[in-house]
């Protein structure tokens, strides 16, 4: 069974893309660098659940719900399609990983993590020394090893000794979304409570106590979507009752940049920013798309962009540029981004991906 990538043009014109502001926000935005381009459909239930750019081969992997495809970006046509039929431990793709040995690595939702290379499969289970079935997250150290981030803890996997070591208790929280390490070696763990990290012999973590996510200045209600009793259901779904939810300990996402400030995305709270002392937030009263926050990505120029419930948008450390179903994206919430050396941005949402570039 195969699934196809439908390539459609988009036809906006370039005085056509406004910043997206939400509502209370007010920032004046200057004219708007990127577009977007083009549109790949992958179908109308379909979700685009992450994205990797690969060096060697120019390629663009797509993690979707219905399994996963290896873009050609010299073409952009479609190079593979990957479903359980071709070894892959479950079609729904939650994270692709590249480790140092040139191995791709595909976290899915309750069937492992499979690994590819040359033609060759090999899947991960709890009997393998995974720490769960539901994979979210993957991450290279300084040494070349792999961290793994799932629904039970984080993985260290290493690729000489093949051992794999799991860390629960260390956590602020088990449920693990983002993976990132800094230039010191520190590992940084985004997880549904909060953020940990580890430099190898301590660890330590933050809560919205602390600084992390910002104040319910809407009035939110909690979501019931969240911790160990809603294992059964847990369908990270971010509104209850038709509206949104805020839970700022709740984080998504994480990136840490060669200045060393670490970035992570919250439920509800923004996007917070560590400068190794304090937490800063950023929300739509700053000119953020929407206040949750699926993905981060840095593209070729430093620039930080930030995958949200409202759309996307892009910060150059002063100015924001915003973009959202009006300006050509297939869907609000935008789940995976992926910058490509040439300076592309790839934005995968329900339905496909949008593809941005300079104007």
């Amino acid at each position: 069974m195969t699934f196809s990538l439908q390539q459609t043009r988009s036809s906006l014109a370039a005085a056509g893309f406004a910043l997206a502001v939400a509502s209370g926000s007010a920032v004046a935005q200057a004219s708007p660098e990127y577009r977007i381009a083009e549109t790949f459909n992958v179908g109308d239930s379909v979700y685009v659940r992450s994205l990797l750019f690969e060096p060697a081969s120019n390629s663009m992997w797509v993690g979707t719900s219905v399994g996963v495809h290896e873009i050609d970006l010299a073409s952009q046509q479609p190079k593979n399609t990957f479903t359980r039929a071709d070894g892959l431990a479950n079609e729904y793709v939650f994270a692709v990983g590249l480790d140092t040995e040139g191995y791709k690595w595909f976290g899915t939702n309750a069937g492992g993590a499979s690994r590819y290379k040359d033609g060759e499969w090999q899947t991960f289970f709890p009997m393998h020394g995974l720490a769960d079935y539901w994979i979210y997250a993957f991450a290279n150290d300084k040494d070349g090893n792999l961290w793994i981030g799932t629904w039970a803890g984080v993985n260290h996997y290493n690729l000489k000794t093949r051992e794999m070591k799991t860390y629960v208790k260390e956590l602020i929280n088990e449920w693990v979304y983002g993976v990132d390490v800094d230039q010191q070696g520190r590992t940084w763990f985004a997880t549904e409570g909060g953020v940990s990290m580890f430099d190898g012999k301590e660890w330590k973590s933050w809560t919205h106590k602390d600084g992390l996510g910002a104040p319910n200045v809407y009035e939110l209600p909690a979501s019931s979507n969240t911790g160990l009793g809603t294992r059964t259901r847990h369908d990270l779904t971010t509104m209850e009752h038709g509206a949104p939810t805020y839970n700022p300990n709740y984080t998504f996402a994480m990136h840490v940049g060669p200045d060393g400030m670490v970035w992570t995305g919250t439920w509800g709270g923004g996007v917070a920013r560590f400068d190794g002392e304090k937490w800063h937030n950023y929300t739509t009263l700053d000119g953020l798309a929407g206040n949750i926050v699926y993905a981060i990505a840095r593209d070729a120029n430093g620039a930080l962009w930030f995958g949200t419930d409202r759309g996307m948008s892009r910060f150059d450390g002063k100015n924001w540029q915003s973009f959202t179903v009006q300006d050509g994206l297939l869907d609000s919430h935008v789940y995976a981004i992926a910058a490509t050396p040439k300076g592309e941005i790839w934005a995968g949402t329900r339905r496909g991906v949008a593809i941005l570039n300079r104007k």
